[in-house]
């Protein structure tokens, strides 16, 4: 049990939006509740989550109990920033995100901001166009995320060393 609690306690989660929706029956209106969730672990994962119930507190624990079981992981470059520029798009939204050198700080609109706390950025920039809506900015924000890619995978995908693909990397910022 005391495991259990530990790994729960891991996490961070924060709560990007909630949404009251109304219907309307017959004795007046009947309020339910949608929450949008973002979970992650500040080392690297993050997860988004969104729930629907008559209260606030039941639709805040769904969302997050699909955030956790949504965890993706995304490579930092030294546990603070992205290794490169990405763009991501969902729907009407579109964001890009930029890597920044240290002291830079979390650049970003609100859901975006709520992303990159949880996932443990320190320096980034990030720009939301297109859509201000919470969900569709949050989903273009993990195509992106999805996107990024470590130097160590690309090497070993093109079967060469860490460092050979570095050097490659500083010679052609030479010619240019």
């Amino acid at each position: 049990m005391r495991d259990v609690q530990e790994r729960e306690s891991e996490f961070i989660d924060r709560l990007v939006h909630i949404n009251r929706v109304a219907k309307v029956v017959k004795g007046g209106k009947r309020f339910g509740f949608a929450a949008l969730v973002v979970v992650g672990d500040q080392k690297g994962r993050v997860g988004f989550g969104h729930g629907k119930a008559r209260e606030v507190p039941e639709a805040i624990r769904k969302a997050t109990e699909q955030a956790k079981r949504q965890l993706i992981r995304v490579p930092l470059r030294e546990a603070r920033t992205l290794h490169h520029d990405v763009t991501g798009r969902h729907g009407a939204g579109k964001v890009v995100l930029r890597s920044a050198v240290p002291g830079t700080g979390i650049i970003a609109g609100g859901p975006m901001r709520a992303i990159f706390e949880t996932l443990g950025v320190n320096d980034i920039v990030a720009k939301s166009t297109g859509t201000s809506n919470p969900y569709n900015m949050v989903r273009a924000t993990f195509e992106a995320l999805k996107q990024v890619d470590s130097p160590r995978s690309v090497a070993a995908r093109r079967g060469l060393k860490v460092s050979d693909l570095q050097a490659r990397r500083g010679q052609e910022a030479v010619e240019a």
